[in-house]
């Protein structure tokens, strides 16, 4: 059997995407080369690899065993490109990070002074969530990943690199601003605005109130850090935050951060890859900046010098 990577590659694309059109802008190729070139492999297969269901195409059973086998040629010949751009030195090479949502508060900082250090070394950066994020590590789809708490059930390195302090949030104007050592009897009686199922976040505040005993009150859930900030502004409830993403709204005094017994939550941000990666030299450099950098460059303030005022 005659196989090109290109053809691998292309094929590969198309796979991942589920679309001719989306792989030929990807690949910076017309659709009909893409097509052409998914035919070609067939052809040399021997075996349909797509097949059409409407408009949606979707993978054949050879097409998926095909595609497992050109993901595992292709991290191997991405691979061998780190290894010979290693020889050339840590000055040039690729980099793909994927970071948490609440991550990106301070990744452009993070990512702007490992550039200005490595300025021959290409940042290709992708911000999701914790779910996308476990995805990608299990699929060993990037170089490193920063995040709350690694996954269990995906075997990774991972190293804590600073810390990552939860708080409860208030509009300036709420009842309990300016309270101090709030009980969590009292917090009970709150309404909250939710993370999404499955968010990091969301899970160390319900273990908190199950550890003490209370129960949440439930109400509008949201995906995104910024809708929760304006959800508890508009006095929709209250939430529990990382502080990272407080900057803003805490210089502006839009929000203000209660002083509850028992927070901040003490949390970590790590530095996860997948265990057995080959860590290139760029990854390495990587890796060695932000265990040594970033804790300057991104920590906030003390939450005690971020509370709201006594009334």
């Amino acid at each position: 059997m005659n196989v090109s990577f290109r053809q691998l590659r292309v094929f590969e694309t198309v796979a991942r995407l589920s679309s001719y059109t989306r792989a030929a802008a990807e690949l910076h190729l017309t659709q009909p080369a893409v097509s052409m070139q998914v035919r070609q492999l067939e052809e040399e297969v021997g075996l349909p690899l797509f097949e059409k269901l409407g408009k949606q195409i979707s993978l054949t059973e050879a097409g998926r065993e095909l595609f497992h086998y050109s993901r595992t040629i292709d991290r191997s010949l991405q691979e061998m490109e780190e290894v010979l751009e290693s020889l050339k030195g840590v000055s040039r090479g690729r980099l793909s990070i994927a970071v948490a949502s609440t991550v990106n508060y301070f990744a452009p900082r993070l990512l702007a002074a490992f550039h200005q250090r490595y300025p021959g070394i290409g940042l290709q950066l992708d911000v999701t969530n914790r779910e996308r994020l476990i995805h990608q590590l299990r699929e060993n789809a990037v170089d490193m990943v920063l995040m709350g708490q690694p996954p269990q059930a995906v075997e990774v390195e991972s190293e804590a690199f600073m810390d990552n302090p939860l708080v409860v949030i208030a509009p300036p104007e709420h009842p309990l601003a300016g309270g101090q050592a709030i009980g969590i009897q009292r917090l009970a009686e709150e309404v909250f605005v939710m993370r999404e199922p499955g968010s990091g976040t969301r899970q160390a505040m319900e273990r908190f109130f199950v550890e003490h005993g209370a129960a949440i009150r439930h109400g509008m859930q949201m995906t995104r850090n910024e809708a929760i900030k304006q959800a508890v502004r508009a006095g929709l409830g209250l939430s529990v935050v990382s502080v990272h993403t407080l900057e803003l709204e805490l210089e502006t005094e839009r929000l203000v951060i209660l002083d509850v017994a028992g927070f901040p939550l003490a949390r970590q941000w790590h530095l996860v890859y997948r265990r057995g990666r080959r860590l290139s030299p760029a990854a390495q450099a990587f890796r060695q900046f932000v265990l040594d950098e970033a804790r300057g460059l991104a920590d906030p303030l003390p939450v005690s010098s971020r509370r709201s005022p006594q009334r």
